[in-house]
């Protein structure tokens, strides 16, 4: 794969991987246009390391204190987080449903469903559910409050990111305003709930790699940069939106879904065979 190829698509994947607008619809529609062929499972495997290594890296200190809390050890940190010793808990709970579904379909969402009429779609369906959130939330609650029928319906919410275009932070944080979260509360929740889906399908990935011949020559240049790429962009999308959620809604991200959405839905239908 060209190294421009390359970091074109690490920078997409880590622009759109975190904000709620569909990471998968991003890429496939960026190697569409520029004519490129699908990325290999190399660079898949890239991507996923670079994105997990993100929100792994920008989430360390709440995953020790989230982890050492659940233990009964008493550490300093993030006041919303000492207040729910639970939470390690309530994120493996949540990490179920999204693990059963990519086992029933993974196919599907590896083959018919990554079609632009789908992510079309689902950017267009989950902006509309992403407004209704928005007006619907009360915006009451932050993580000290986050409860096991919260941790479910968040985790089924999630489950459904396995179809291509609906975007598992865009997905996550609306069924999180659903449950009265606050935008940035429900976005927190959402990246650290995602850590294991990222985390499994990047072991996946490697298992892939494994069976088609060993993981020997991985570590070449176009997959170093990808990573890197990657991790960067990630990090600094995490600190922004989060920044970004303090003050402002969600609705220049439902406009964008549903305007992106009716494009890729229309340039299916020009570029479509006769």
């Amino acid at each position: 794969m060209p190294l421009l190829q390359v970091i074109v698509l690490a920078l997409v994947q880590g622009l759109t991987e975190f904000l709620p607008i569909s990471s998968t619809a991003h890429l496939y529609l960026t190697s569409w246009l520029f004519g490129w062929q699908v990325e290999g499972l190399n660079f898949d495997i890239a991507l996923h390391l670079g994105t997990l290594l993100a929100v792994l890296l920008y989430f360390a200190g709440d995953w020790v204190q989230i982890i050492a809390q659940s233990f009964g050890m008493r550490v300093k940190g993030d006041e919303e987080l000492k207040h729910n010793r639970m939470l390690l808990w309530l994120l493996a709970i949540g990490t179920i449903p999204v693990g059963v579904a990519g086992l029933v379909f993974n196919k599907q969402a590896e083959t018919t469903w990554r079609n632009p009429f789908v992510m079309g779609g689902m950017l267009i369906a989950v902006g509309v559910l992403m407004y209704l959130a928005e007006n619907a939330g009360r915006q009451q609650r932050d993580l000290s409050s986050i409860n096991l029928p919260d941790a479910l319906t968040i985790g089924v919410a999630q489950a459904l990111a396995v179809v291509p275009g609906t975007s598992r932070s865009g997905i996550t944080i609306t069924a999180g305003l659903f449950r009265n979260m606050t935008r940035e509360s429900a976005a927190r929740f959402s990246f650290l709930l995602s850590t294991p889906a990222i985390g499994a399908a990047a072991a996946k990935a490697l298992y892939d790699m494994h069976k088609k011949g060993g993981l020997h020559g991985i570590l070449t240049t176009d997959f170093l940069v990808g990573v890197a790429v990657s991790t960067i962009t990630g990090c600094l999308v995490i600190s922004w939106f989060l920044h970004y959620l303090r003050r402002s809604g969600l609705r220049p991200f439902v406009y964008y879904r549903i305007v992106f959405g009716i494009i890729v839905i229309a340039l299916a239908f020009i570029r479509r065979p006769a």
